[in-house]
């Protein structure tokens, strides 16, 4: 039985564990991983201001040569026991596409695996990490005018994270599809968003493009459900869309997180 995991993340995360690529590797390991993606949170473009307190939302442009040489040393110690490929979670951010083009442009063929992502909307020239509090989603309810709003905004981001040309080696496989969802349990969205979604998936259908299948927001306190949730996982499956299982560990012991809850688990693993 093959064992993939698509999206996990590293020690050189700035806002994840220490825990070093062998910790995650014979963890991997011991729970019976034949092939695994470590899609560290890639440089944020270099004109971008990142909005979080500590700046850390995306590993340090000077760190990622040394990334990728970590990784390439590892491929070849455990060729034998794990396909490793080495990746990287890029962030889509509205007005910076051409930036985001240029840095795929340079590293995109040094990538096995990657994924495209929108953790960051912009309002009235704001940019916010829409995930990284209740009290940062908090401030964006009020600001956008409701939560609603909020959610709108992100599907269209993510719909345009899809359509744009970012290059040959744009990723092909779209990250946590539904993460806006993060603190449904706190600030429900009243619409449910059918229409958007819907078209969402006909894009990446189109593309010929992956579903991130996300298990750790099954975890998180105010979501308790996959990205994406079963009625979109199920929608993307009739359509033909791959469902790539990621934990999206940001530390070793998150490392299948979320399986149990994966409506699609069987016939992924």
């Amino acid at each position: 039985m093959k064992l993939r995991d698509g999206h996990v993340h590293s020690p050189y995360c700035p806002h994840g564990t220490k825990d070093s690529f062998k910790t995650y590797i014979e963890h991997a390991l011991d729970l019976g991983y034949t092939e695994i993606s470590f899609t560290e949170h890639a440089p944020l473009p270099p004109s971008f201001q990142d909005p979080t307190p500590d700046q850390d939302s995306g590993m340090r442009l000077e760190d990622l040569d040394r990334y990728l040489l970590d990784l390439s040393s590892l491929k070849m110690e455990y060729k034998k026991d794990l396909m490793i490929h080495a990746g990287l979670e890029i962030d889509y951010i509205e007005g910076f596409e051409e930036e985001t083009a240029k840095f795929i442009a340079e590293y995109g063929p040094a990538l096995d695996d990657s994924i495209l992502s929108v953790h960051f909307l912009l309002k009235d020239g704001k940019y916010d990490c829409m995930d990284f509090s209740d009290s940062v989603f908090s401030d964006m309810v009020a600001r956008y005018g409701s939560v609603d709003e909020v959610h709108t905004v992100y599907y269209q981001t993510v719909l345009a994270s899809v359509k744009a040309d970012l290059g040959p080696f744009k990723p092909k496989r779209i990250g946590h599809m539904t993460l806006s969802r993060k603190f449904q349990h706190l600030f429900k969205p009243f619409y449910p968003q059918t229409e958007m979604i819907n078209t969402i998936l006909q894009e990446i259908k189109q593309r010929g493009y992956e579903l991130d299948y996300n298990g750790a927001g099954i975890y998180k306190p105010y979501c308790r459900e996959p990205y994406p949730s079963d009625d979109i996982a199920k929608e993307a499956r009739s359509l033909g869309i791959p469902l790539v299982y990621g934990s999206d560990a940001h530390q070793s012991k998150d490392l299948l997180q979320g399986k149990d809850g994966l409506l699609f688990w069987d016939s992924l693993a």
